[in-house]
């Protein structure tokens, strides 16, 4: 027989009067890298609560020694992600209610990280990896002082500054998920993201496509869409961030037609992974989290080089819309900033600009 219950139950029938409340079994990762186990903690259920606030009710009164990462409690930091019931979420955000309480409730820390302790986890391999991204850098400002930008183009990437790097879509990814010997070549879901923000960008001159393509590993991708199912800010990553990056690096590298226009106005070739370093604010480099030295891609001076990051042939980093250079003019140095567009040519004589001045 069929029992009415009232909505935010979890399907459990109305107890009695006097009868004690239903005990919560609450399962916790109890450990760290070296290895560790499930608990069980029973509590008693409270009325609007969410996982982080049983976490915190367990971390007071049965389990001190506790490790939980938190901070604002209200979906905006990022910082509680863990697994509830093994489906990547953020627990400030997951109501009790929404849980069967007839079994335990499993808590884990989010698999596709190193764990450190109990609930968290070392997430240090995206802020490595976010160094790598070479930055906004816009075009020259009209006579006016001002910027001036179409709406469709401001709201094109306006979804984008929802993320909050929970770092949720990174964890499911199963490209680095199932696979930690991506991680050196593969950027992940939130770092699509941020290129789409910048490439799609109105003011933004930098040609990324290139450095997409053979640093970022935009083509391990296989768009399953996983990381837009667990995203807490419902941004579209794979429909509005990949696969437009992707569409775009075919149009640079795969389309016949690009490469004979591009032959025919001397347009400059996507920037190259060996220039990008000058745009990132580090040095080019592995993220030593993710296998990496952690060092740039340079020639030691000991050894004959310059210990300068290794630069392409013609190593001028292309700019959208920016002219050719001059017939017979010198090469840039190694290492320079390109020119700003619609600066003056420097007189006959002058000494070079400095290695990585500008930008």
């Amino acid at each position: 027989m069929a029992i009415d219950t009232e909505p935010g139950t979890s399907g459990a029938p109305e107890a009695p009067p006097g009868t004690p409340p239903q005990q919560i079994v609450m399962r916790l990762w109890r450990g760290d890298a070296s290895g560790g186990r499930f608990e069980d903690y029973r509590v008693e259920p409270q009325e609007g609560e969410v996982v982080l606030d049983v976490v915190h009710r367990i971390q007071a009164t049965q389990a001190p020694d506790l490790a939980v990462r938190w901070n604002c409690k209200a979906g905006k930091c990022g910082s509680c992600s863990a697994e509830v019931n093994g489906r990547p979420v953020l627990m400030c955000m997951t109501r009790m209610s929404t849980l069967p309480i007839d079994k335990p409730i499993t808590i884990s820390p989010m698999r596709g990280f190193p764990t450190m302790r109990d609930l968290v986890t070392d997430v240090s391999y995206n802020f490595e990896v976010a160094k790598l991204i070479p930055a906004f850098k816009p075009r020259p400002r009209d006579p006016d002082g001002l910027y001036r930008m179409a709406q469709i183009d401001i709201d094109r990437g306006q979804e984008f500054h929802k993320c909050i790097e929970c770092f949720l879509c990174q964890n499911v990814c199963h490209v680095i998920r199932d696979h930690e010997d991506n991680k050196p070549k593969y950027a992940g879901p939130r770092f699509f993201v941020r290129l789409a923000e910048l490439e799609m960008h109105p003011l933004d001159t930098l040609d990324r496509r290139d450095y997409i393509r053979r640093e970022m590993g935009l083509g391990l991708c296989n768009i399953t869409k996983c990381c837009t199912e667990v995203c807490p800010e419902d941004i579209h990553i794979t429909d509005n961030a990949i696969i437009p990056l992707k569409e775009r690096v075919v149009d640079a590298h795969y389309d016949p037609l690009a490469w004979i226009g591009r032959k025919l106005t001397r347009r400059p070739i996507p920037l190259r992974a060996a220039q990008a370093w000058e745009y990132t604010g580090a040095a080019h480099a592995q993220p030593a989290a993710a296998g990496g030295t952690g060092a740039a891609h340079a020639q030691p001076a000991a050894a004959g080089g310059t210990g300068a990051p290794e630069d392409d042939p013609g190593s001028a980093a292309p700019e959208r819309g920016s002219a050719p250079p001059e017939p017979g003019s010198a090469p840039p140095e190694p290492g320079s900033a390109p020119p700003e567009p619609g600066s003056a040519p420097p007189e006959p004589g002058s000494a070079p600009p400095e290695p990585g001045s500008g930008a």
